[in-house]
């Protein structure tokens, strides 16, 4: 427990306290804790698959052998046992703690003496050729370390055993030497900062206030460095102005850097943050939540200068680049984009940050991952076409030697392992601990955040508590209602989401109408609660369709359609055999209705309505003229963005042609 006062606005609810125990995230939580750990934890352990174990092994001379994989697999091991943590916190697992506890002996007996682990390195060790710490920044040592110290924190907090939070504390001590006398070194090799936000959750964990201080050392080193914007080093912290660069980097920087503010109430950080936030919300956010537009790009770009120019990649383009077929929309800096939200919601308990996570939750987050838990996708693009003329590379295919040919852009589908296997294992452990994002507790009471089937129990220090279980078909019903199952001492006032999305919400307590707030708030209950009184929350779910900003030319003269919190899209599976995907578009005025399918075994809803086949050809010249065919009507469905690619290789858009 965490002693002195901290600016901290909300405290998120843990596991004692917040669950998904029915309903939509309480069916994820079924099937990642069924299905998506112990799947992965096939991969990882299976040599003819993974190296993912076998490295660690080898490094602590079990087997012989060389280092096989990227220099991040450690990370992504790490990620998986995070998740696998996580699930032993929701549901007593006595097999599954068994294997943590194997894992974390295997993993505490190769770390070095001076807190250093990095399986390429103390593999390499071990032959005879002496092996350099940091000798490349692309190595990832201190990306590897900042998943070890925060898998760590996690297995100490949810078991109480002190193996691994003596591993974390020896990581974070190494790192703190690297601060005091090797800053250019530990700078450079700030790729992918995890151990930024890592070592705020080893001061949390044990109050020790050196561990704060690293946290500032960690800023202090990288403004003091000169390097580029594929990192967000050119240029002080203080003195960005818009986000650029490789984007699970940057979320990840800004982040952890949100982590130092709520430890410290430094104003300049969070002025910083907040202006970065708006340039990614306003200008650069797909309408999925997808974030980092770019397979490659070069910021500043278009600069006169040439010398200013910095060349990236998977990265933030300029505002408005929002490519649809070659979305990159990597599933780590989604991730890190929800990483980002939290923390702001937590600094300022403004709803707009939880409208963030939402809009990433119900889209891009979910579509890394198949419906039936079992496969991933890297990239997560907008829209798939046949026949593509050039090859899209993915980082997932660039692990293996020799590099295979990328799938045929018409048959990229989910995979079950990925040589680049960052993402899979970052999505398993941001849905293994989903639970932490449902609702917060402060000194003005309980704040519910996310809605899909939660019980919450929310605690005041004077002693006051409120316990509610939500009934809910959210995000396909927007009634929404909880009961209140235990109060003591009066019970404390309870805080509501208004998504921005809504419009024309409807509140009553215990029977009684009250007012909701406007879209993008929080509604504040505050009356005398009684067991069994209800809290209904009704939020109208029409279908919209929305156009985009002027200047996203990909998106001119399109549309895309949204329900509730869910965004759709068309896929070929769903078109006449006749009808191609380019001539797929919505007549202004369409009306719309809802469908209940199944896809793969999953329960969703479908939004039907009639399209309109623009009249095509079979001419393939560059520019050719209009056919002046008639309009054909085609009634059809769209699904769930995140839904996608579930039936097999396909076309697919979310964007489609308006017609009027």
């Amino acid at each position: 427990m965490t002693t002195g006062t901290r600016p901290r606005t909300l405290t998120p609810l843990g596991t004692d306290h917040a669950r998904w125990a029915s309903g939509f995230w309480g069916a994820v939580q079924e099937r990642t804790r069924d299905v998506t750990v112990p799947s992965m934890w096939d991969s990882l352990r299976d040599p003819a698959v993974s190296a993912g174990l076998r490295n660690f092994r080898i490094a602590a001379g079990l087997e012989q052998g060389e280092h096989v994989g990227p220099p991040f697999m450690d990370g992504d091991f790490y990620k998986w046992m995070e998740a696998a943590i996580a699930q032993l916190e929701v549901r007593s697992d006595p097999a599954l703690a068994e294997t943590i506890d194997e894992l974390a002996r295997l993993i505490a007996s190769v770390q070095r003496a001076d807190g250093y682990l990095h399986t390429p390195t103390l593999i390499a060790a071990l032959g005879p050729v002496a092996a350099t710490d940091l000798a490349d920044r692309f190595h990832f040592e201190t990306y590897n370390l900042g998943h070890l110290i925060t898998m760590c924190v996690r297995h100490h907090e949810v078991t109480g055993s002190p193996l691994l939070l003596d591993v974390a504390v020896r990581a974070a001590g190494y790192l703190e030497d690297l601060a005091e006398n090797k800053p250019v070194e530990l700078a450079r090799s700030a790729i992918c900062p995890s151990h930024y936000m890592a070592v705020i959750e080893l001061y949390r964990a044990t109050d020790d206030r050196r561990w704060l201080g690293l946290a500032q050392s960690f800023l202090r080193v990288r403004d003091d460095f000169q390097g580029g914007d594929d990192n967000q080093d050119r240029l002080p912290v203080r003195e960005q102005y818009v986000v650029a660069g490789h984007a699970v980097r940057a979320n990840y920087l800004y982040a952890g850097l949100a982590d130092l503010a709520l430890e410290t109430g430094d104003a300049d950080i969070v002025e910083v943050l907040t202006r970065l936030w708006d340039d990614v919300i306003d200008t650069k956010l797909y309408i999925t939540g997808g974030c980092g537009a770019l397979y490659d790009g070069a910021s500043p770009d278009g600069h006169p200068w040439q010398e200013q120019i910095s060349r990236v990649h998977q990265a933030y383009g300029r505002a408005y680049q929002l490519p649809h077929t070659t979305a990159h929309a990597e599933s780590c800096a989604n991730i890190g984009m929800i990483l980002w939200a939290e923390r702001m919601l937590a600094l300022t308990g403004e709803a707009r940050f939880a409208d963030v996570i939402e809009q990433i939750a119900f889209n891009a987050l979910l579509a890394g991952i198949s419906l039936d838990g079992t496969s991933y996708f890297y990239t997560n693009p907008l829209r798939q076409v046949r026949e593509l003329p050039f090859e899209l590379r993915r980082a997932g295919d660039t692990g293996l030697h020799p590099v295979p040919a990328p799938p045929k852009s018409d048959e990229r589908l989910r995979e079950r392992y990925l040589s680049c296997f960052c993402c899979p294992p970052n999505t398993t452990r941001t849905l293994s601990r989903w639970h932490e994002r449902a609702a917060s507790v402060s000194d003005a009471g309980l704040h519910v955040h996310q809605y899909g089937g939660s019980e919450l129990r929310a605690v005041l220090g004077d002693g006051r508590m409120l316990a509610l279980t939500e009934h809910s078909d959210y995000p396909w019903d927007g009634r929404i209602v909880f009961t209140v199952t235990a109060v003591e001492a009066g019970g404390l006032p309870v805080h509501l989401r208004i998504p921005g999305w809504s419009s024309d919400a409807a509140l009553t307590v215990a029977g009684e109408s009250v007012a909701a707030s406007t879209p993008g708030t929080y509604t504040r209950i505050d009356r005398p609660l009684a067991v069994g009184d209800e809290i209904v929350l009704d939020l109208p779910m029409p279908v919209r369709v929305l156009r985009a900003h002027r200047l996203a030319e990909e998106a001119a003269n399109q549309v895309a359609v949204q329900r509730g919190p869910v965004v759709y899209c068309v896929e070929e599976a769903d078109l006449p055999d006749d009808v191609l995907l380019e001539q797929a578009a919505l007549r202004r005025g369409a009306t719309f209705g809802t469908e209940r399918i199944e896809i793969d075994g999953q329960r969703l809803l479908a939004v039907t309505t009639t399209l309109q086949a623009i009249p095509g050809t079979s001419d393939d010249a560059l520019y050719a003229d209009i056919d002046a065919a008639p309009l054909v009507e085609i009634p059809t469905r769209l699904v769930p963005y995140f839904a996608w690619g579930n039936r097999g290789p396909g076309e697919m858009s979310v964007w489609l042609p308006i017609v009027w």
